[in-house]
């Protein structure tokens, strides 16, 4: 921190730094910055890799005699602080998926090649292609050089990466496999933007079913019906069928009071969205979600690819079981799930093997708690691991493509029972007039 002397002349704090040049050759010497962070962005612009730095001992030794000679005057000190805290904060970072995925796929790439984090972080500022992803890189570079976890930097940088991102980061962190879980993790995220591009182009020719649907609806039930049943009124010994009397009803009922409805709806949507968004009901929604008829299995299986890739990694690497467990739980989402974590947690800290505090738990299927089993026998529980998030991870993919395969004719029936219905009904009603009106003569 600049330190004002008796003479009013500012002095700047001086640091010795021991540094890597770019061949190579360890530099030392003398920088004068205005604090610790200043001074490392000074040496990173010059292209040094610090190894070391420390304040002068000169300097330290004036800096304590001139804040005691200066210490009434301690208001003064503050808009010094103040004029450095922008630099260093940042404004948050908003990404795009897309950026997201490109900025994992990268980084893990140069992580897998042999690189240290800081220097791949570094080597991606200077990509051109990477547009504002340099930015990104540039910020979470300096968070670590300054001794920050990368999880960490990665939540201070931007909100876009998410809690399980980050979560999974530290998992690699602590393992040591950070490459092998960005990687894994490039390709879950790349894996659901797919689903999602899939999923909106299933749903063009559907959706203009469904307009094409509610357009015929409207024009039978403002328009046909009415005429229908004005000239099926006014034949001799005319009445309307009651199925058509039914929907006639229906109809002027929801013309009466169709902004009730809306209200209706949009107040129910807001309750449950709320409702939803409490802490205190997010286990039970958790829960729901994992009974949906279609969402449910989906959401299971993506667990348990998630949870055996993210366990084979850890244990493969050499962390304990107990603390893969845990990482593996800070890396789930769905607080029902988590809760299953917690208590297989609770029975592996007791000594209990991985595959009995599975059983017990009753939350897991039965072929994956026989390849947990083999794999204890065997004592190769991270081969075991991952052969069965290969399998899972298939039967991921099956269950996503049979989801697909189902919308375009569920659409279609309800459709063609909707608009086939009330057809039906008026040609009925049609035959049933001129019926009437043969008897009548």
């Amino acid at each position: 921190m600049p330190v004002e002397l008796e003479t009013g002349f500012e002095a700047m704090p001086a640091f010795n730094y021991k540094a890597l040049g770019t061949g190579g050759t360890v530099q030392t010497g003398l920088i004068d910055a205005a604090d610790r962070s200043e001074a490392l962005r000074l040496l990173d612009r010059r292209g040094l890799q610090p190894v070391s730095l420390k304040q002068s001992t000169l300097d330290v030794a004036a800096t304590k005699e001139a804040k005691k000679k200066s210490a009434p005057a301690k208001p003064a000190s503050r808009p010094a602080a103040k004029a450095a805290a922008p630099e260093s904060s940042g404004g948050e970072l908003k990404l795009k998926r897309a950026e997201v995925i490109l900025f994992t796929e990268e980084l893990s790439d140069m992580l897998g090649a042999g690189l240290q984090l800081e220097p791949a972080l570094r080597a991606m500022e200077g990509r051109q292609e990477l547009g504002s992803l340099k930015e990104v890189a540039e910020r979470i570079r300096q968070h670590v050089r300054d001794g920050t976890n990368f999880s960490t930097a990665l939540k201070r940088v931007s909100s876009s990466f998410g809690p399980l991102y980050c979560s999974l980061a530290a998992a690699g962190e602590a393992s040591g496999a950070l490459d092998t879980i960005l990687r894994r993790q490039s390709h879950y995220l790349k894996t659901l933007a797919e689903l999602q591009s899939r999923l909106i182009l299933a749903m063009i020719y559907p959706a203009f079913l469904i307009c094409a649907g509610i357009g015929v609806s409207i024009v039978f039930v403002t328009v046909l019906i009415p005429q229908l049943t004005q000239l099926i009124e006014s034949a001799p010994g005319g009445k309307l069928p009651l199925p058509i009397q039914i929907l006639v009803g229906i109809s002027d009922h929801f013309g009466a009071y169709w902004y009730v409805y809306l209200i209706l709806l949009l107040a129910g949507g807001l309750f449950f969205k709320a409702w939803k968004d409490n802490e205190e009901n997010r286990p039970t929604w958790d829960r729901v979600k994992l009974k949906l008829p279609l969402a449910g299995p989906v959401i299971s299986s993506r667990f348990y690819v998630q949870f055996l890739e993210t366990m084979a990694n850890l244990v493969g690497n050499g962390l304990p079981l107990l603390r893969a467990l845990e990482l593996s739980r800070d890396a789930t989402m769905n607080l029902s799930l988590r809760g299953a974590l917690d208590q297989i947690i609770e029975q592996v800290g007791d000594g209990r093997s991985l595959s009995k505090a599975m059983i017990r738990n009753g939350q897991f299927p039965a072929l994956l708690i026989d390849m947990v089993a083999v794999g204890e026998q065997t004592g190769k529980i991270d081969q075991s691991l991952r052969r069965a998030a290969e399998r899972y991870d298939k039967e991921l993919n099956k269950d996503l493509n049979r989801i697909m395969a189902l919308i375009m004719p569920t659409i279609l029936i309800i459709m063609a029972l909707m608009i086939g219905t009330m057809a039906y009904l008026m040609i009925n009603a049609i035959f049933q007039t001129i019926n009437n009106l043969n008897t009548g003569r």
